[in-house]
């Protein structure tokens, strides 16, 4: 093939994934318009209350531009998505980003410190799992794993919070820090872990970690169930491989060939659980944010609905879809670039 023809090829490449960037964008904002204007709730009487004058609800509604056609509407709630505008919260009265901007950095360092947890044992019990499959060890992590899809989430926080918080003492009260270092501490990027360490707060530190590690691990076991299962089927498979029998004919250690050889080649596929397992986290942490009172998205978006707020319901929808959408992205170009064999497809 030449350079006019792989140059040719790169650029079909793009263009073909840039149309799949723009119609999915394009769709979540479409989904969630037509649903926030389906849903049993006029966001007039939610600003103005059920007492307003009629002639008042009328005036808010053609400054809302509400009295508009659809497709009117829907363009003018692009052109302000794009620009970043989400509308003012009714619930705080700022504007629905700069919330946005303020939660959102405690849902990533729980989701992310979850995702590290549920990695950093899932992989491990995956690969023990094939390698010994259809053994005690075998049996035990898929019933792990089984529960960890099986159990509601709400429900196991609240277990943990029975059993660790109320009757052990191991854990700290629901929140990010303790009341006594919330007015002490000014956080800089919002990662309370982080800003703690860099201004060598250890105390904080300290009392941050507390707080975070019952949640992060609740979430690190959901993200380990699916981990764990998907690194046994991938093991399992390279296991059967031809170059496995021709390792262990030529006599290479047994752990060399688990984990220098099959685990290498099982990791690529890994790289795109992994990420859609933290965009899982990032997305599904509503519930429970809600019961560790974790002031993230998640809880944002849960006291939005309950008070009506839909600006700041769809705002936090539509960030949260497009961080989907971006690390979904992101996982497919890893596995592009991970694995030659995808580079001639």
């Amino acid at each position: 093939m030449g350079r006019g023809s792989r140059a040719a090829a790169h650029l079909t490449a793009l263009a073909r994934f840039l149309v799949i960037v723009v119609t999915t964008y394009l769709g979540l904002l479409a989904v969630t318009f037509f649903i926030g204007r389906v849903v049993p709730i006029d966001p007039v009487l939610a600003v103005l209350g059920d007492r307003a004058p009629a002639s008042v609800v009328e005036r808010t509604r053609r400054e809302m531009g509400l009295d508009l056609p659809l497709i009117e509407q829907f363009y003018i709630y692009l052109k302000g998505v794009l620009s970043g505008d989400f509308g003012r919260s009714i619930l705080t009265t700022n504007p629905v980003m700069a919330d946005i901007r303020r939660v959102f950095p405690a849902t990533i360092e729980l989701a992310t410190l979850g995702t590290l947890i549920g990695s950093l044992l899932g992989v491990p019990l995956g690969v023990l799992a094939a390698v010994r499959r259809g053994s005690l060890v075998d049996q035990i992590v898929r019933v792990i794993g089984l529960i960890g899809y099986s159990m509601p989430i709400f429900w196991l926080g609240l277990l943990s919070l029975v059993l660790f918080y109320a009757k052990l003492h191991w854990a700290a009260f629901p929140g990010r820090l303790d009341i006594t270092y919330e007015y002490s501490f000014t956080p800089v990027t919002g990662f309370f872990l982080l800003d703690s360490a860099m201004q060598g707060q250890w105390d904080v530190f300290h009392d941050a970690l507390r707080h975070i590690l019952l949640p992060a691990a609740l979430l690190g076991y959901l993200s380990l169930a699916y981990i764990s299962r998907m690194t046994r089927s991938f093991m399992l498979n390279e296991l059967s491989q031809e170059y496995i029998v021709a390792a262990r004919a030529k006599g290479l250690l047994e752990r060399r060939i688990i984990w220098g050889h099959a685990l290498r080649n099982a990791a690529v596929p890994l790289v795109t659980v992994i990420a859609l397992s933290y965009a899982g986290l990032l997305e599904g942490s509503v519930l429970t944010e809600t019961v560790f009172s974790w002031p993230g998205i998640g809880l944002y978006i849960t006291n939005a609905l309950q008070n009506v707020d839909m600006n700041a319901v769809l705002g936090g929808t539509v960030v949260i879809g497009s961080v989907f959408i971006a690390i979904n992205l992101i996982a497919d170009l890893l596995y592009r670039l991970l694995d030659p064999r995808t580079k001639t497809s």
